[in-house]
């Protein structure tokens, strides 16, 4: 990692501030070639951290723009490295100009999430921190971005840096008492650490219990509107978007595609999919609408089902309901209550919201309905898993214990059930980035945005 790498750090359209960031030996350097500080002195001689103000001009003494300019020597900078950044106007072409000026000089393009991986490389930051950067970058709602902020402070890494510490304390008494048999150690039992293995088991159980609802506040709960046509699925979406989203008429079979939407109700992130009016049908096109209903509510955490309150109750309607009883969480919505028409053979256990969207009522209760379906694990900010690679590594860790556990009750030898331990510790590894393989590192940070 000798060489420079060079970025926009910033997006690409017009802002009143965009950001060019350097990180690599040659990082103060180029700006102490570029950069002339109003002050007269060489910005190589600033302070770290400190914005300084002056001229920006190219290698031929052009002068492209009057910024701000800060340095920061490694390892104490973000990188680990040193650093620079010119926090100019925010012109695309200013910004392109000035990274036109730095390849010239020997720096090179960063590549995605590569002054992170940096960071994490030069141990600035833990892989679950790192991580939680693209995380806070992506977030859709305010607690996705509390949740990223706590994990990017450290608050899973820690977790699990403990957990293993406490798992290294066994093996490493094994091994003192193995290497070292004429040495005052205390003998190895394993039943001193049935305890350990036990509490170890439980702190990754809870962090594991958070992550199915976890993954759905990154990503957004996938929502299902169903119904028969014309019984008020496409209004019922343009009222919770508050705006004509989909089209609205009397005509059945209007809607004959799928509709995707994402929508903040509360403290919820959903993925709206509007669907075509379920029914038998001899219209290829309107076929073609029914199995993506059908396909869109397989796949769906959130089937609503629309039920038309001003006509009859059907058959289609039953198995409409028993749909959204076979999701993983579903809600019955009576839509047009305003037409004053009653359903009184709906016999469900799911909720049930009588709406009108024409007066808007019931879409508070039904916004509340909703959140209550979906609540937050009562956890700090950082301690919701919303990760599926640091799932996967939890999961295998977990079995490695119950594998020691059921080791240690049959009374085996402990250099078994130390295998299962360090099978267990390697695992929490993965986590934390102290036994990741190179190709997963370089999956990792490929998600990431250019520039961070």
């Amino acid at each position: 990692m000798s060489d420079t790498i060079a970025a926009v750090a910033t997006g690409a359209q017009v802002a009143a501030i965009g950001i060019v960031r350097l990180s690599g030996e040659r990082s103060i350097e180029f700006a102490n070639e570029l950069f002339r500080p109003f002050s007269g002195k060489p910005m190589a001689s600033s302070e770290d951290r400190k914005l300084i103000y002056g001229n920006l001009y190219s290698r031929s003494g052009e002068l492209l723009d009057v910024c701000l300019c800060t340095i920061s020597h490694g390892p104490n900078s973000y990188t680990g490295e040193d650093t620079a950044e010119f926090q100019c106007h925010g012109s695309p072409v200013v910004l392109r100009t000035v990274l036109d000026e730095l390849f010239a000089l020997g720096a090179r393009q960063a590549g995605p999430g590569e002054f992170t991986k940096r960071a994490f490389l030069n141990g600035r930051m833990e892989l679950c921190s790192a991580e939680a950067v693209a995380d806070i970058i992506d977030a859709e709602s305010v607690e996705a971005a509390k949740n990223a902020a706590g994990q990017l402070s450290g608050a899973i890494g820690n977790k699990i840096e403990k957990i293993y510490s406490s798992l290294t304390d066994i093996s490493s008494h094994y091994h003192a008492v193995l290497d070292y048999p004429d040495e005052d150690i205390e003998d190895f039992t394993l039943e001193s650490y049935i305890g350990t293995i036990d509490n170890a088991k439980a702190e990754l159980n809870a962090l594991l219990s958070t992550f199915n609802r976890g993954r759905l506040l990154n990503a957004g709960i996938p929502a299902a509107i169903v119904g028969r046509p014309n019984a008020g699925k496409s209004s019922l979406l343009n009222a919770l978007l508050g705006y004509d989203r989909a089209i609205v008429t009397n005509v059945p079979g209007t809607t004959r595609d799928t509709i995707e939407e994402k929508l903040k109700l509360g403290s919820i992130s959903l993925r709206l999919t509007d669907t075509a009016g379920i029914r038998e049908t001899g219209d290829e096109v309107e076929k073609l609408g029914v199995e993506r209903s059908r396909e869109a509510i397989s796949q769906a955490e959130l089937v609503i089902a629309v039920i038309d309150g001003s006509g009859k109750y059907t058959e289609e309607d039953e198995a409409l309901i028993a749909s959204a009883e076979n999701a993983p969480k579903g809600i019955v919505v009576i839509s047009k209550n305003d037409l004053d028409r009653t359903l009184s053979r709906i016999s469900t256990s799911l909720p049930v919201v009588s709406i009108s969207v024409k007066t808007g009522e019931g879409l508070d209760e039904l916004e509340k309905v909703i959140s209550d379906l979906f609540p937050l694990p009562s956890v700090p900010a950082g301690e919701i898993l919303t990760n599926a690679r640091q799932a996967d590594a939890i999961k295998r860790a977990l079995e490695y214990l119950n594998a020691a556990g059921e080791a240690m009750s049959m009374g085996m030898t402990p250099d078994i059930v130390l295998t299962e331990t360090e099978g267990a510790m390697s695992a929490l590894g993965e986590l934390t980035g102290r036994t990741v393989r190179e190709d997963v590192t370089n999956r990792i940070f490929q998600r990431f945005c250019v520039g961070k």
